[in-house]
């Protein structure tokens, strides 16, 4: 459990606390920015043009919408706390392993949204209760646009699994797909971790999350009648 610290309701009242906290929140707020910003460009926007009907691709558009935003929400904050711009920017900042899965078809496109989506639910449930009002409030409105597209990632897949063909290039993308999960998480006995919630930004440990995940992920995956692959937790 996060140890017991004191709501900071404002940036303005960051100056006050230690420099151990604003520089865990200012990590925090950058890494989201970079990576819903580079996971809408490699990710969302690419998966309009694979979509195969008008339909789909209204929805993947405002998949493609609400990932934007989510990084314009991010990196407003950051520009609130005085982050320098490199540190917000994908192209300077490398974003996480998960982004550089080669999205090449529509069942994939859904495979990802339907994990790794799921995998951010995690992560902002830990910010719907963090001591740092600004990001707990980021993290409230952003929820619902994070559960959607999972379930649209969930609801596509059932439908691809109607036919054989489809349930073989579901199956495939989660195999292929699913080992870049785990690393979304961090490693275990991570010192950025430990300063997270000593300060109550985050709730549980890097594995706790991760085993939470792939718990959740298993359980989706075979509600389909698919199988989810083992893979190592590291």
């Amino acid at each position: 459990m996060a140890t017991a610290y004191h709501e900071v309701k404002t940036v303005a009242d960051l100056e006050k606390e230690p420099v151990e906290y604003r520089d865990a929140i200012s990590k925090i707020v950058a890494s989201h920015a970079v990576n819903e910003l580079y996971g809408a460009q490699v990710f969302d926007e690419p998966a309009i043009a694979l979509a195969p009907t008008p339909y789909a691709k209204w929805l993947t558009c405002r998949v493609a919408m609400e990932e934007y935003h989510h990084h314009v929400r991010f990196k407003g904050l950051a520009d609130e706390l005085g982050i320098a711009p490199e540190r917000t920017d994908p192209k300077l900042k490398q974003p996480l392993s998960i982004f550089g899965f080669p999205l090449k078809t529509w069942p994939e496109f859904c495979v990802i949204k339907m994990l790794a989506d799921l995998a951010e639910i995690l992560q902002v449930e830990d910010l719907l209760h963090c001591t740092f009002v600004p990001l707990r409030n980021i993290g409230r409105i952003t929820m619902p646009e994070e559960k959607f597209h999972a379930q649209f990632g969930k609801d596509f897949c059932t439908e691809l699994c109607k036919t054989d063909e489809g349930r073989r290039e579901v199956q495939k993308a989660i195999d292929d797909y699913a080992p870049y999960l785990p690393q979304f998480f961090g490693g275990a006995g991570s010192k950025n971790n430990e300063t997270y919630r000593k300060y109550g930004l985050k709730e549980r440990k890097n594995e706790e999350m991760r085993e939470d995940f792939l718990n959740r992920a298993r359980s989706i995956v075979e509600s389909l009648g698919l199988r989810f692959p083992e893979i190592a937790e590291t």
